[in-house]
């Protein structure tokens, strides 16, 4: 399976947008799906993920309060709201199946990430 991430945008500081996540050609993985993200030059940070029945959420301190992510199963997405968007938010955002071991905010426990979609907040 592969994830695909779509939803993304140029937007000014201020601005709202929803990120949607879903599997190519198949349903969505029952498992806790994570959205992670990548600004130039950093490495892959969490930013937020759901479980498999969207009964409990995650969030990384810096879109706490503005991001908020959910799952709807019988459309076989995931999806990530994202309000009072910041420049800091830039970045590629992904997301993947957690089937690892490192616990919720670690890469490492992430796999078939597929290709990304670009935010850009313009201040």
């Amino acid at each position: 399976v592969q994830l695909q991430a779509s939803g993304g945008g140029l937007v000014q500081a201020g601005g709202s947008l929803r990120l949607s996540c879903a599997a190519s050609g198949r349903a969505l993985p029952s498992s806790p799906i994570g959205w992670f993200r990548q600004g130039p030059g950093k490495e892959r940070e969490f930013v937020a993920a759901v479980g498999g029945r969207g009964g409990y959420t995650y969030y990384a301190d810096p879109v706490k309060g503005r991001f908020a992510i959910s799952r709807d199963n019988a459309k076989d997405t995931v999806y990530l709201q994202m309000n009072n968007l910041k420049p800091e938010d830039t970045a590629v955002y992904y997301c993947g199946v957690k089937s690892g071991s490192y616990g919720y905010f670690s890469s490492r426990s992430y796999d078939y990430w597929g290709q990304g979609t670009q935010v850009t907040v313009s201040s």
